[in-house]
């Protein structure tokens, strides 16, 4: 990787940036992070951000020392020491070094904070005009480590399921869509899934134990503001198969709508007229008259 890096507050070279190989965060996985993107410089929903990885932290029992406003700061600072105006950003909090095996004390006191920045990555175009192919996995999402799923260093589900997506013929380009071993609807790979039927959206239920995403929580809160009727559940294939519209939510890629519904078998089906429908076009709307940005 080349560029800077933020290391404990300090703006560095990547390639010089290092932690202990006693860090519990390499050693056992302990560790926060969030991902997110600026506009015009400034990090979006990010008080959100780290109000979640402050509860992760606790869960963790990792020391929380982080100021939202000393943050921005450095933040800014490796924006300009990167050469750029935007950027995706990456925040992780790793536990800090410790003794081989399992921790004795309570909490971690002295844990390490890394900011990453990259160039924003850019989507194609039509994945807001026309809408995204959503493929379903055989791979599963698991249960949560704890009582609520953590956005936290325990990403190999993750990976096995970015892996199997890359393995299908024809899905390039495409979200996967993982379910619980109960088989019901729980989330993209880095998306939380919506979809509306007779006029309500849904989206899976935390219960199911997916990520309780930011943006999915700023798009729920929209849908009150819009007067549209939303319910969170369990749903199952068969409910996203007659649904009328779908999308997705990230942090970096805001609300992607789905054009096409793919099952493992190879089965595909097209989402309502294969176009963003009403109801996501007016969130979709909604969320640029917060983030700024300009119709696509």
């Amino acid at each position: 990787m080349s560029g800077y890096v933020g290391l404990n507050g300090a703006v560095v070279e990547a390639a010089n940036a290092s932690v202990s190989v006693l860090d519990h965060g390499l050693m056992y996985g302990m560790g926060v992070f969030e991902t997110f993107r600026t506009y015009g410089g400034e990090p979006f929903l990010l008080e959100r951000h780290l109000e979640r990885m402050r509860r992760g932290c606790t869960e963790l029992g990792i020391r929380w020392e982080i100021k939202p406003l000393r943050l921005r700061e450095e933040i800014a600072s490796l924006l300009a020491a990167n050469r750029l105006a935007d950027a995706y950003v990456r925040l992780t909090l790793i536990a800090g070094e410790d003794g081989i095996g399992l921790p004795t004390s309570r909490f971690y006191e002295r844990p390490n904070r890394i900011i990453y920045v990259k160039a924003l990555p850019e989507p194609p175009a039509e994945w807001y005009t026309e809408g995204r192919v959503l493929q379903v996995l055989r791979t599963r999402r698991n249960t949560p480590e704890g009582a609520e799923r953590l956005k936290s260093l325990h990403y190999m589900n993750s990976l096995l399921g970015r892996r199997e997506l890359a393995e299908i013929p024809g899905a390039q380009g495409a979200e996967g869509l993982m379910l619980t071993r109960e088989g019901h609807a729980a989330e993209g790979i880095v998306s939380n899934l919506f979809f509306a039927a007779e006029g309500k959206l849904c989206t899976p239920s935390i219960d199911t134990g997916i990520l309780p995403g930011i943006t999915r929580a700023f798009v729920l809160e929209l849908t009150e503001k819009l007067g549209m009727c939303a319910e969170e559940g369990f749903y199952g294939i068969d409910q996203l198969d007659r649904a009328e519209e779908i999308f997705l939510t990230g942090s970096v890629q805001g609300i992607v709508p789905v054009r096409s519904l793919r099952l493992p078998d190879g089965t595909e089906k097209r989402v309502g007229r294969g176009l963003p429908g009403p109801l996501t076009e007016r969130l979709m709307k909604a969320y640029r008259h917060y983030t700024k940005e300009t119709e696509n």
